[in-house]
C-alpha cells in the first residue's frame, strides 16, 4: 500500500484526493496547505494527517507526493521531494518560467527519482482511442490535427494576474495533448489571440480568444483554438485527418437523450465543467501513476514532458507577441 501525501488543498487538491484514496493501492496518509483550515477539511474524510509540506517531503514513511500547490512553488516542491527520494506527480505547469523548469528537470533527474506532470486528457478514454487508432494505422499517416477547447466561463481576473496567462494555463493542455496525439513536438509555432470576452482580462495583459498553428518537420499541421467563454458548456473536441480517414472525439452531453420531432433534432449540451468532464481522466491518471510506480517502470507522461509543453507555450508568446511564427529550437 502506497502511502501519499497531498500537497495543495485546493479545488485540485479535493479532485486528487478522492482519486488517491479510491484507489485500492494507495492511501491519503497526510495533507498539507497554506491555508490550514482547509488542510484539515480535506484529510478529516479520508482519516489523514495534517502537517506542513516541508514535514511531509522529510516523513521516511510517505512514498510519494501530489503536489496540487500554485504554480510557482512547483518546482521546489518537485526538487525537495525528488531529494527526499519520494516519486511525485506535479500538476501542471512544471512552473512560469521555462528557464526554471530546465534547472528543475536537470535537478530531479540526477536524484534519479520518477516525476510524472498532470496531464489528465492523455488519459481521457475518448482522447486515448483516438491515440490507439492513430497508432494502430486506422487513417493512415496524420496529416492534421484539430484541438478545440472552450472554457464556460472565465476566471476571476485574479487568478488571471498569476495564472502565467493563457498559453502557461489553458492552452498548455492542449499542447501537450498535441504532443501526445501526433508523438512528436513541432519545429515551429505561430499564434494570433485577442482580448473579446472580457476587457478587464486584456488589461490584466492576458488575452482570452487563440488560435496557434503547429507545424511539424514533415509537413503536418496541428491547429489549436481556445476560448475563455462558452456559454453552453465545456467544449472539448478533437480531430484527426490522415491520409485514409478520420478519427473525432466529440463532447461529453449531460444525457444521451435527443428528441426529434417535427420541430428539429435537440441533444443535451456538452458537460458544464473540467471535473464533470474529466474526472474519469484523473482516475485513470492516478491508475497510471501507481502502476508505474508499483512495476518501477517509466512514468507515462514525465517531466520533460512537462517542460516541452511549457516551451511550445513561451514561443506561443513570443509568436503573439512579435506577430511572426517562432522556432521550437529558438524557445
Amino acid at each position: 500500500m502506497l502511502k501519499i501525501g497531498l500537497l495543495g488543498a485546493g479545488r485540485i487538491g479535493q479532485v486528487h484526493a478522492a482519486a488517491i484514496s479510491a484507489h485500492p493501492d494507495s492511501v491519503l496518509a497526510a495533507v498539507s496547505d497554506v491555508y490550514v483550515p482547509a488542510a484539515e477539511a480535506l484529510a478529516t474524510p479520508y482519516d489523514a494527517a495534517v502537517k506542513s509540506s516541508d514535514e511531509i517531503i522529510a516523513d521516511s514513511a510517505i512514498d510519494a507526493v501530489l503536489v496540487a500547490t500554485s504554480t510557482d512553488t512547483h518546482s521546489d516542491l518537485i526538487e525537495a521531494a525528488t531529494r527526499a527520494g519520494k516519486a511525485v506527480l506535479c500538476e501542471k505547469p512544471v512552473d512560469l518560467s521555462l528557464a526554471r523548469a530546465r534547472v528543475c528537470l536537470a535537478n530531479a533527474e540526477q536524484t534519479g527519482q520518477p516525476v510524472m506532470v498532470g496531464f489528465n486528457r492523455r488519459f481521457d478514454p475518448n482522447f486515448a482511442l483516438i491515440k490507439a487508432g492513430l497508432a494502430a494505422g486506422e487513417i493512415g499517416k496524420a496529416e492534421l490535427l484539430s484541438i478545440t477547447s472552450f472554457d464556460p466561463a472565465p476566471p476571476p481576473v485574479s487568478y488571471i494576474k498569476v495564472s502565467g496567462g493563457l498559453f502557461r494555463d489553458m492552452m498548455i493542455h492542449d499542447f501537450d495533448m498535441a504532443n501526445f496525439i501526433m508523438g512528436e513536438a513541432p519545429v515551429s509555432i505561430s499564434a494570433t489571440g485577442s482580448c473579446v470576452v472580457d476587457p478587464e482580462i486584456g488589461a490584466a495583459g492576458d488575452i482570452d480568444t487563440a488560435i496557434v498553428t503547429l507545424t511539424y518537420a514533415d509537413g503536418k499541421l496541428a491547429v489549436i483554438k481556445n476560448s475563455r467563454r462558452a456559454g453552453y458548456g465545456y467544449d472539448q473536441r478533437l480531430e484527426v485527418l490522415g491520409a485514409d480517414g478520420l478519427l473525432q472525439a466529440n463532447n461529453m452531453l449531460e444525457s444521451s437523450v435527443v428528441k426529434s420531432t417535427i420541430d428539429g433534432v435537440v441533444s443535451a449540451k456538452p458537460t458544464y465543467f473540467f471535473l464533470e468532464r474529466y474526472m474519469p481522466a484523473y482516475r485513470a491518471e492516478w491508475a497510471a501513476f501507481v502502476e508505474a510506480m508499483q512495476a518501477n517502470n517509466p512514468m507515462p507522461v514525465t517531466l520533460e514532458d512537462g517542460v516541452q509543453a511549457l516551451a511550445m507555450a513561451e514561443a506561443a508568446k513570443q509568436s503573439l507577441d512579435t506577430g511572426k511564427p517562432v522556432a521550437l529550437a529558438d524557445v
